[in-house]
């Protein structure tokens, strides 16, 4: 395994790290300033600003994006909803490619309201990810698709396994199309060795998250735990992760609104870089 302790530059991080409490250009200089190598930003910071300026100020930074997170839904109630979902995505692939990202972070959405039926709900998102596939390539945009938690099935996701992630690759087999990965979602699954194997073979693995899960968990969505203080064998995820042939940056991805939300970024970064270097 690669040896990350002198490495930050291997580490980038997910600005929801710091519950959206500073403006997108601050984050971006302290996470500079600690020598990280990426940041991963969200639709929501670049919001009515320049997008080509946001980037440039990344690349000036001497960081790259890693992803862009996150697609609106896609399952809806109507044929002119899907439309609708379809062409907000569209603007979003727009702004990636403006900010230069690796690639776009697909979070499925889930069962539409009034709905009950998932088959239907993730046939949508079949037929909308091969339709973001194409507008993405011709902005040489990666899509990574990113399966969650099945506590998120009824609404932020209906893509819970791997397998079904990569299950929709195959089928779509658009060479743009992989998935992300993300320990705090995937851990438990009792075919996660097999999955991410099959991940690497299939040349699909396009990003990698980590955090940690605590035990106890008092809100599954914003309660994560900082690198170590759970439950989950990062050093084995990892291990996993590069026998696939992982070799790009791992991104940390801390949602933690009663812990590290509340911290200056600066001491959430100091605490992310030794955790970095000690327990990933």
């Amino acid at each position: 395994m690669r040896d990350l302790a002198a490495q930050p530059k291997l580490c980038a991080v997910n600005t929801a790290t710091f519950g959206f409490q500073a403006p997108l250009s601050e984050v971006i200089e302290e996470i500079a300033r600690a020598g990280f190598g990426g940041v991963g930003p969200w639709r929501r910071e670049i919001e009515g600003q320049d997008v080509k300026t946001i980037g440039r100020q990344i690349r000036d930074a001497g960081l790259s994006v890693t992803g862009f997170c996150r697609s609106p839904y896609l399952p809806a109630n109507s044929r002119a909803a899907f439309v609708t979902a379809i062409e907000s995505n569209y603007r979003a692939l727009d702004e990636a490619a403006a900010l230069h990202a690796d690639s776009y972070v697909i979070v499925s959405g889930s069962l539409p309201e009034g709905s009950k039926d998932l088959s239907a709900a993730r046939a949508q998102v079949a037929e909308g990810v091969a339709l973001l596939c194409a507008y993405a390539a011709e902005r040489d945009i990666k899509i990574a698709l990113e399966p969650l938690h099945p506590v998120y099935a009824v609404d932020r996701s209906c893509i819970n396994l791997l397998s079904q992630a990569l299950d929709i690759c195959a089928e779509i087999n658009a060479p743009n199309l992989g998935v992300c990965i993300d320990v705090y979602h995937t851990w438990w699954d009792p075919n996660l060795a097999r999955d991410i194997a099959r991940a690497g073979r299939e040349k699909r693995i396009i990003s990698y998250h980590v955090s940690d899960w605590l035990s106890p968990t008092i809100d599954v969505l914003n309660d994560r735990g900082m690198m170590g203080d759970g439950v989950i064998d990062l050093k084995s995820f990892r291990h996993l992760m590069e026998n696939a042939g992982y070799d790009g940056l791992v991104e940390v991805e801390l949602f933690s609104a009663e812990n590290w939300w509340k911290k200056p970024i600066a001491e959430t970064l100091g605490v992310l870089k030794e955790r970095f270097a000690t327990v990933v």
